[in-house]
């Protein structure tokens, strides 16, 4: 809820018992949102669907989400404690009737009225009051409280910014894949409970039936280790983890799986044979690694690439990186998708090998050899992701400021890049890799089982033909 205060609300101050008379009132106003319902939820552990889930509320006697009722009564305890009697009150008994619903929108104000004084022990009881902007009451009752006998002001303390990290993008995704008919998944060398157990919570929800490819003994004392049932999996046997790596990849080839999984080897070990050239899964696409971040602050999905694969792109393999991204953000539902390519400045300069790396892919798209994105750069990280830093340097863009795809100069920019979102920003990191024949996912020790499963969603996204499918 919005706390703010106001010039004259810059301190509080009480009245105490001596200064009270019958008839005194005092109240405060607020407009429910739905962050004040997301907030009160976190904080009391109330998840009712009824004040969180839209499609549940609908069905129910109120057809909307409303506020969880000891909201407004939170709003009487902030008009008790800061206002009437305010500082030094103690609150001892309270009862409410809860006469109307309060919904998103809102307006509430809280009113207290003192009904009674109790000399003997600097009671008083006071009728209390929450009306909506119509006039109707919503919650009605009584509170005992007692009253400060000294004199209190203070300066009102400044609250913390508080700032709710949804992740809503990732559960849009799985959403798309659950419910279609589960891809046969290709896990190469899974002989660590992270790698079985990012198998089953995928598994769990209809989206991959998981292959299991490696050592059997290793796979099932691991599974056993970790409590894990795979009893109902298919078990390929391979010797080590550059056997496991080549015969998931053989599998994909002959059409049993339609994804391939990282396990616990190794990525360059995967792949390598990922792209042998008689055996492996190459297409006239170089391989390329993107990241799908759900950034709480920013107000759409943001592909960053390439973090993983590419150390130190040649301007061909740029060509690749960008096309393979701009296809995934298609399977996402972006239509064309904004494309910046990222460099220290915005602007081009010799001297500064990614500004021409830049300037040669704006002009590849504008010749039709990038398709089905809109590409610009170079522009700096704060123009590509901020509209007010466009307009402060003066960038006349329709990429900057609203950019879909960040695409980094090299490796190591990419990799500082999402995880300083990830654990600066509160960001989550899908992580996939295109140009192959199938897609592949890339788990890691430190990713969450959010980011797992958005994984396989967004690998899966791109298995299940949404877009057409790479030349092999």
């Amino acid at each position: 809820m919005d706390l703010t205060p106001t010039a004259k609300d810059a301190r509080i101050e009480n009245r105490t018992f001596a200064e009270i008379a019958v008839g005194d009132t005092a109240s405060v106003t607020r407009t429910l949102t739905v962050e004040d319902i997301e907030l009160f939820a976190v904080v009391s552990g109330d998840v009712n669907p009824a004040h969180l889930d839209p499609g549940y509320a609908a069905t129910d006697m109120f057809h909307r989400i409303i506020a969880h009722g000891m909201w407004g009564g939170a709003l009487i305890s902030a008009v008790l404690g800061t206002k009437l009697p305010g500082p030094g009150t103690i609150y001892l008994a309270q009862d409410f009737r809860f006469e109307a619903p309060v919904g998103i929108g809102d307006t509430i104000t809280a009113t207290v009225t003192v009904r009674e004084k109790k000399d003997a022990k600097q009671q008083i009881v006071l009728d209390c009051r929450c009306t909506n902007q119509a006039g109707q009451d919503v919650i009605t009752g009584t509170a005992l409280v007692r009253a400060p006998a000294e004199k209190i002001a203070r300066s009102r303390i400044e609250l913390p910014d508080v700032r709710l990290m949804r992740h809503q993008r990732f559960r849009t995704m799985v959403e798309q894949v659950c419910g279609r008919p589960p891809l046969p998944v290709a896990i190469a060398h899974p002989c660590d409970a992270t790698s079985l157990t990012a198998a089953q919570e995928v598994a769990a929800l209809g989206m991959i039936e998981p292959i299991l490819v490696g050592p059997a003994a290793k796979i099932r004392a691991a599974a056993a280790s970790a409590n894990i049932d795979i009893a109902a999996w298919r078990l390929v046997d391979a010797p080590h983890s550059h056997a496991a790596a080549a015969r998931a990849v053989a599998l994909v080839r002959a059409g049993e799986a339609a994804l391939l999984m990282k396990g616990s080897l190794h990525t360059d070990e995967l792949l390598h044979e990922v792209v042998a050239a008689d055996t492996g899964l190459r297409t006239e696409r170089r391989l390329s690694h993107v990241y799908v971040m759900d950034v709480p602050t920013y107000p759409r999905p943001l592909l960053i690439t390439d973090a993983a694969v590419n150390i130190a792109p040649t301007l061909e393999a740029k060509h690749d990186i960008v096309q393979n991204a701009i296809d995934l953000a298609h399977v996402m539902g972006v239509e064309q998708p904004k494309v910046a390519i990222l460099s220290a400045v915005e602007v081009v300069n010799p001297a500064m090998a990614s500004t021409l790396d830049a300037a040669a892919l704006c002009k590849m798209a504008d010749r039709g050899q990038i398709t089905g994105g809109v590409v610009d750069g170079p522009l700096a990280f704060d123009n590509a992701v901020s509209p007010a830093a466009a307009r402060q340097k003066g960038i006349v863009s329709p990429v900057a400021g609203q950019a879909d795809i960040l695409v980094v100069p090299d490796l190591e920019a990419g990799n500082m890049l999402a995880k300083q979102l990830s654990f600066l920003a509160g960001a989550d990191a899908a992580g996939v890799v295109l140009g192959a024949r199938v897609p592949i996912i890339l788990t890691s020790r430190a990713d969450s089982a959010r980011t797992r499963v958005a994984s396989c969603a967004v690998a899966a996204l791109m298995a299940q033909g949404l877009v057409a499918r790479q030349p092999a």
